[in-house]
């Protein structure tokens, strides 16, 4: 298997290494968070300009036809700046959804405005009890006319509270745990009936507790087969768990540096820290489990495009376990070399723990995936 990046790769990870290098340090992003919705306009605009929400979507689409290594690489820097623009909930995950469930109108309608920037998503999914089971879903769709009803809370929705369209799983018919009888539908963000109740998370992001109390939509509105839809969930949440490994890499990378810098120039007893040989092996453990994080990453990455389901879920899910280990143990040991001064919020040290465990408990934490994997008859 080769892991070389292509010349058109890397050309893309310069691009966008070199657009968040000058517009995305510590301090801009403390600005952009006291924007309205938690991110900046402008920086979405200079992600459309450099093509970077249009890089999944087909040629036919407006899109560049680009895969999940494209994503990998951009996620990887997304991580690394901590960006907190709705780069996963819009175009990973919203983009998904249409790209694999949506008709020819409903992706003309649109993709375009992700494209250019005008138009951002939510996907919202978690309900009160649900925890990590996608097809626990409570929140009903019902039939009215040619239409539907929607009725429902969701919460945690990442970008709930700015996204212009909300992207909201519903029960059609069954029961609350059943796999089948479960739609995916596209909710007008301003939409009668939906109400919000916004928040920034541990992490520095926005998301919204949602209410959904007889908010009707068309006929339109449906993705793929709205009694049917478990399948297109799974698939498209298995890549947003790929891009998130990717994003967790980045993120792990900088710490590492950061703690390395910091051994280097951060005296005691009139010399560097980095000089004594137990903090010496201590980031060296830190470099493996990087690199360990990075090897599973880049497999997910491959895995997004298996054919069998069940085994692109396992492989999904070793890649979170093992990137869920790396993390903790990345990030503890990131503030402990920091000492004291990791603790405090103007150090960014003890940003990129929090973001490594938002990431960690998404979509599935580790020990959620570590069952998953053993239950598959898999090895981690």
């Amino acid at each position: 298997m080769d892991f070389d990046l292509s010349e058109e790769q890397r050309l893309l990870k310069e691009s966008v290494d070199g657009l968040l290098g000058d517009a995305y340090d510590f301090d801009a992003r403390k600005k952009y968070m006291k924007e309205k919705g938690g991110w900046s306009k402008a920086i979405w605009g200079k992600f459309a300009e450099q093509g970077l929400l249009g890089l999944p979507f087909s040629e036919d689409d407006g899109g560049f036809g680009a895969g999940a290594i494209e994503t990998m690489i951009v996620m990887e820097a997304l991580g690394k700046a901590l960006v907190l623009e709705p780069y996963l909930a819009t175009v990973v995950i919203g983009g998904g959804l249409l790209r694999r469930g949506g008709s020819a109108a409903q992706k003309a309608a649109q993709i375009p405005g992700i494209i250019d920037g005008t138009r951002s998503f939510a996907f919202a999914q978690l309900e009160k009890n649900s925890r990590y089971d996608l097809y626990d879903v409570a929140t009903s769709a019902k039939k009215k006319g040619a239409g539907w009803v929607i009725d429902g809370e969701k919460f945690v929705v990442l970008n709930g509270e700015a996204a212009d369209t909300l992207i909201v799983t519903a029960r059609t018919k069954g029961s609350q745990r059943d796999t089948n009888g479960i739609g995916v539908f596209l909710v007008p963000g301003d939409a009668k009936g939906v109400a919000k109740k916004g928040y920034p998370t541990q992490d520095g992001l926005h998301a919204a507790d949602i209410t959904f109390t007889g908010v009707e939509v068309g006929s339109d509105a449906a993705i793929g087969d709205p009694e049917d839809s478990l399948a297109l969930i799974e698939r498209v949440v298995d890549e947003a768990r790929i891009a998130m490994c990717a994003e967790a890499v980045g993120v792990m990378d900088e710490s590492l540096k950061s703690t390395v810098e910091y051994l280097k120039t951060r005296k005691q007893f009139g010399v560097p820290i980095g000089s004594f040989q137990t903090l010496q092996h201590r980031a060296a453990d830190m470099f493996v489990a990087v690199e360990q994080a990075r090897s599973m990453s880049m497999f997910a990455t491959m895995a997004s495009d298996f054919d069998d389901a069940k085994e692109r879920a396992t492989a999904v899910a070793a890649a979170k376990v093992q990137i869920g280990k790396s993390a903790k143990f990345v990030g503890q040991q990131a503030i402990q070399l920091h000492g004291g001064i990791g603790m405090t919020m103007e150090a960014k040290i003890g940003h990129y723990f929090k973001r490594l465990t938002m990431i960690e408990n998404t979509f599935g934490d580790t020990d959620y995936h570590l069952r998953r994997v053993t239950e598959s008859g898999g090895l981690v």
